[in-house]
């Protein structure tokens, strides 16, 4: 019998990132498994750590090693799969391997909390007769109840399905329970009951059960008969009833009604794109796809058709979408189509909530996962296919540790299943449609919309005109008079501008002072509701000074224009139409985003506003425009990626008009109207975008031709982040191969974010098969630095975020 674990401990620090080896009590021989969390004495303290091996030989004496306290879980919350992914993601991004577990288990698992022993009301009777004896009268014990008694005991009833083991959070919210009631004697003894009843509310309730014995909530219980609780309190004092607290899940979509939908018949090159897809799945390869579609082709109809193939095979499915595309309409969809079977995980969901949908996933009680990024990690073990929609979205990496991407997780997760892999998208990543292209993805095409109409028609005004012909307003003339034009016929609009706010900043016009963050080197933001200032960045935020902090001067002006100047200028303009805002300032309070689409998709809306949350995903039929009000946003930022990222975001929200009967038009008013990412997304020409894209990539050295790593080092003190990056440079400069490209030390583009310098460096190379093992030895150096000197060194493989 193995007695010692190998385990990762809680804490973040690079010299303790490895397995330390802890004696396994006899109490739990044979019990504790690889993939379960556990208490062990770590110095002088007790901390939370994951076994990640189990073995029998150790250098050190056995009375030498400290035993483990206690084991939080009687299975494995990482099952040997998620394991193997753990390393494989504290390799790929160099975080700490405690890092990697925990990104994959909800946050109510990660928290404090009181462990409980469940069983059903069914089940009690299966139970041994001393746990009969344990869960008299109740149907959760308290797991300090129990503990004395030996794991394997605990285990087996958990094995046979009458027990189960869940986690109630102090600190997030635990479990959900109701009350319910339900009859404890027969039938013939309730008539009985009933006839010597006097009391007539005593009767009703009597009589509810004679009809049907089966257990009721309580609440609809006393609405239905319209009573208090004290003739049900009566009834189980004498025995004839019983009330039980049972646990109900947090069920975020319990409201709504899901239309049932059957499969659509498909176009031609939808049962193309299929039947490709569905030949992999017969064969259990490892493929991926690129499903190229244009906006509105019906990917997500293919995607869905394909599943319903992989749950015949009684295999499961992950279907990822960007976080901001995560809208009802997405999730009516899927529930609609495969209604119970499906889990939904993502960031608006309460702790309860994810905690709940996680623990279908893992009883097995779900076949299908819908989510953002982190749904990746869903605890599946019979993967049939991992779809991820919007492939192109930057959302599908996370931006702090552990850094990774959901695109090549799920890549690694397809190869340990066999499986496919759909990456689907009406503007792919550069990168993507380059392996497509060579063969390294299977590249499926889908050029035709389903409906009859043809993409929508699509006009650039130049505002440099617009405003030597005298209109200085935020709406040109074109897009002025298309709107006048919806409003009349009674049909939607779309207006998409990609900055939140009131005014990109605001500058003195005597002395030219702008309002800056104190902690940041950017300007602060106006938000006209509540006459503030704010730092997009650190959250700092200031009332709105009524003179300039520099001259004491009363001109105080705002330049630059934000969704809430948008929203006003639009009440002035079009005073009659009804008007919705979504930016992040209206949409962060729970359940505010659902709402707000829905009020728009009933009709109850003339013009959607908003900004990059409205850009994807939304299939409204009355919406005929969509207005662009500066393409320009993006095309400067200090970015490789800017002309892609324009592309993508023109393209993508252009394809919200004219999906269904009704034909649509698109206004793009921009500054550059000679740039080729606004012009050919005019013409939704992605392969020619492509190809003279790709061209300004070779010539400058960035992806696909190179691969990227940008180190960025933060620190308090402005020498020490330089002489740091100096360093870091000097090294990798003396280790790489002399085709490999180091830019920098440089200052970042946002030099100071709460009050630390940022300086950066960037490698760009094509083979550098040590990097990995020269940037682990950097972090290394200076482990200790990171520890006690408040140095940050973040270490970013193929960035998508260059600021």
């Amino acid at each position: 019998m193995k007695n010692i674990a190998s385990v990762i401990v809680d804490v973040t620090t690079r010299q303790l990132d490895r397995p330390f080896d802890y004696l396994i009590p006899p109490k739990w021989e044979g019990t504790i498994q690889p993939g379960m969390r556990v208490i062990v004495p770590f110095g002088p303290r007790k901390i939370q750590g994951f076994v990640i091996n189990l073995k029998n030989e150790h250098e050190v004496k056995l009375d030498k090693l400290k035993a483990i306290e206690d084991v939080l879980d009687v299975t494995p919350v990482l099952n040997k799969e998620l394991l193997q992914l753990g390393y494989w993601l504290t390799k790929k991004t160099l975080c700490f391997t405690i890092s990697a577990f925990q990104v994959m288990l909800p946050a109510a698992i990660k928290a404090t909390y009181n462990k409980y022993l469940q069983c059903t009301e069914e089940d009690k009777v299966n139970l041994p007769d001393e746990w009969q004896a344990l869960f008299l009268n109740r149907t959760k014990v308290d797991w300090k109840e129990v503990e004395h008694l030996p794991l394997t005991t605990v285990q087996k009833q958990i094995e046979r399905g009458v027990l189960e083991v869940v986690y109630e959070v102090k600190s997030k919210g635990g479990k959900k329970t109701e009350r319910v009631i339900g009859p404890i004697v027969s039938l013939e003894q309730l008539k009985q009951v009933y006839e010597e009843t006097k009391a007539q509310k005593q009767r009703d309730v009597l009589a509810t059960f004679i009809e049907d014995a089966s257990p009721i909530r309580k609440k609809m219980l006393l609405s239905s008969l319209g009573i208090t609780d004290a003739p049900v309190k009566s009834l189980v004092k004498k025995g004839v009833l019983k009330e039980d607290e049972v646990e109900i899940y947090r069920d975020p979509y319990a409201e709504r009604d899901f239309v049932p939908t059957k499969p659509f018949p498909l176009k031609e090159e939808q049962q193309v794109a299929l039947d490709s897809i569905k030949q992999s799945v017969h064969h259990n390869r490892h493929d991926v796809f690129l499903l190229y579609g244009v906006t509105g082709s019906g990917k997500t109809e293919v995607y869905m058709q394909a599943i319903d193939e992989v749950l015949q095979q009684g295999k499961e499915a992950i279907v990822l979408v960007p976080e901001i595309a995560l809208t009802p309409q997405m999730v009516e969809r899927f529930k609609g189509r495969f209604g119970s079977k499906v889990a939904v995980l993502h960031s608006a969901l309460s702790v309860g909530e994810k905690y709940d949908e996680w623990r279908k996933i893992q009883r097995k009680e779900v076949s299908v996962v819908v989510g953002a990024r982190s749904a990746i990690f869903a605890p599946f073990e019979n993967i049939g296919m991992i779809i991820i929609d919007e492939e192109h979205e930057s959302s599908y990496k996370q931006e702090d540790n552990p850094r990774y991407h959901a695109r090549d997780v799920a890549i690694e997760r397809g190869i340990y299943h066999q499986c496919p892999v759909v990456l689907g998208s009406a503007t792919p990543t550069l990168e993507s449609f380059a392996r497509a292209k060579k063969g390294v993805y299977h590249l499926l095409t889908m050029t035709k919309r389903t409906s009859e109409q043809g993409l929508p028609t699509v006009e650039i005004v130049d505002m440099r005109e617009q405003l030597r012909g005298g209109n200085r307003s935020m709406f040109s003339k074109e897009l002025h008079e298309k709107i006048e034009d919806r409003l009349q016929k009674g049909q939607q609009t779309v207006l998409f501008l990609n900055r939140r706010g009131h005014s990109t900043f605001v500058m003195c016009r005597d002395c030219g002072y702008v309002i800056e963050c104190p902690h940041c080197d950017i300007s602060l933001t106006y938000h006209r509701m509540n006459q503030r200032v704010k730092c997009h960045y650190c959250s700092y935020e200031e009332a709105l000074p009524k003179t300039c902090p520099s001259c004491e001067s009363d001109y105080i002006r705002f330049f630059g224009t934000g969704t809430q100047k948008v929203e006003e200028e639009l009440v002035k303009l079009f005073p009659a139409a009804r008007i919705i805002r979504m930016d992040v300032d209206t949409t962060s309070r729970k359940g505010a985003h659902e709402k707000l689409l829905k009020t728009f998709g009933d009709g109850r809306a003339d013009i959607l506003l908003g900004t990059q949350m409205i850009a994807k995903g939304l299939d409204f039929p009355n919406v005929t425009l969509v207005g662009v009000l500066t393409a320009d946003t993006m095309l400067h930022l200090p970015d490789f990626r800017a002309g892609e990222k324009t592309y993508q975001l023109l393209t993508q929200v252009s394809g919200r008009a004219g999906r269904h009967h009704l034909p649509g038009e698109v206004i793009i008013q921009t500054y550059t109207p000679e740039h080729y990412s606004i012009s050919l997304a005019k013409m939704q020409k992605y392969e020619q975008f492509f190809v003279e894209e790709m061209q300004t990539r070779r010539s400058r050295q960035y992806p696909p031709y190179y691969y990227l790593t940008l180190i960025t080092v933060s620190h308090p003190e402005l020498m020490k982040v330089v002489n740091v990056v100096e360093k870091i440079v000097a090294y990798l400069r003396n280790k790489c191969a002399n085709d490999t490209i180091i830019l920098g030390p440089v200052v970042s583009p946002i030099p100071r974010i709460k009050d630390r310098y940022r300086y950066q460096c960037m490698i760009k190379y094509k083979r550098e098969p040590e990097l990995i093992n020269w940037l682990q030895f950097v972090q290394e150096q200076y482990a200790q630095e990171m520890t006690k000197d408040n140095l940050q060194i973040s270490i970013d493989f193929n960035p998508t975020m260059m600021m």
